[in-house]
């Protein structure tokens, strides 16, 4: 518990934590700008338009938001040690040296199912609003039946955060850290979008856009992404992007010197 006090008195009294959260929570706010503008262009449009009209989920659209601002988050929770040098304090008082990551782990992790939920539900929540029936009634679906992929779309926000994490204990750069979490939001699903058949499907799968609608079952007929993973198999995916680098930075962590 010592450890784990430590972890959260170094994470709450770092500026870059709160910035990291505010922006995560301003994915909201981006949310009602985009469902708002969507409104004022659907109501000037034609009927002839209208009936032609769609969106996506804008809940998944802002999820990138706070999905790259905590696993940026998980990044600078151990990065930042390292530049300063604090790392060498923690493992001198530690000196089995992984409660240190997992205590990291800990609190990087519950703040990711914090917010993911605030921002997806808060989203999904501000845009059936606004909507409405509008745009051939894509937010009237009953909420039971979208609750599912909501709470898998808001989990992911905590995989980034360890996945952050994992990758900042690992490469020990905050640079080539966060390059490879803008590289899974961004650079990668074009890349395999792009790719021919059958690795645009096979690859699109495995796809951290693709999991939560795996997991759930839903629809992933108009994605961008494949839909070839079972419920459990996605499932095992999502949380092996979240383990697997912890692992390798705790057996780094615990090998070789600060």
């Amino acid at each position: 518990m010592s450890v784990l006090a430590s972890e959260w008195l170094k994470v709450r009294t770092v500026r870059s934590s709160y910035l990291m959260l505010g922006l995560s929570l301003g994915g909201i706010l981006l949310g009602v700008a985009v469902a708002w503008a969507a409104v004022v262009t659907y109501d000037s449009a034609t009927p002839a338009q209208q009936a032609h009209a769609a969106i996506a989920d804008l809940e998944e659209v802002v999820l990138m938001v706070p999905q790259l601002c905590m696993g940026v988050l998980g990044v600078l929770t151990i990065t930042s040690e390292y530049t300063t040098g604090l790392i060498r304090t923690s493992l001198a008082i530690v000196p089995r040296r992984w409660p240190v990551l997992a205590g990291k782990s800990a609190i990087v992790g519950l703040l990711g199912l914090v917010t993911g939920p605030m921002v997806v539900f808060g989203t999904y929540v501000a845009a059936r609003w606004m909507i409405g029936d509008r745009f051939g009634g894509s937010y009237t679906t009953p909420f039971l039946d979208r609750l599912p992929t909501l709470l898998t779309s808001s989990l992911t926000v905590a995989v980034f955060a360890l996945l952050g994490l994992g990758l900042g204990a690992t490469l020990r750069s905050s640079a080539g850290a966060i390059t490879i979490l803008v590289g899974l939001v961004y650079v990668i699903p074009i890349i395999v979008g792009n790719l021919p058949e059958p690795w645009s499907e096979r690859l699109g799968s495995v796809m951290i856009g693709a999991l939560p609608r795996e997991v759930s079952g839903d629809d992933l007929t108009h994605s961008v992404y494949g839909s070839l993973l079972s419920p459990v198999a996605a499932a095992m995916v999502l949380i092996a992007y979240a383990v697997l680098p912890l692992l390798v930075g705790a057996w780094l962590i615990r090998r070789k010197d600060a």
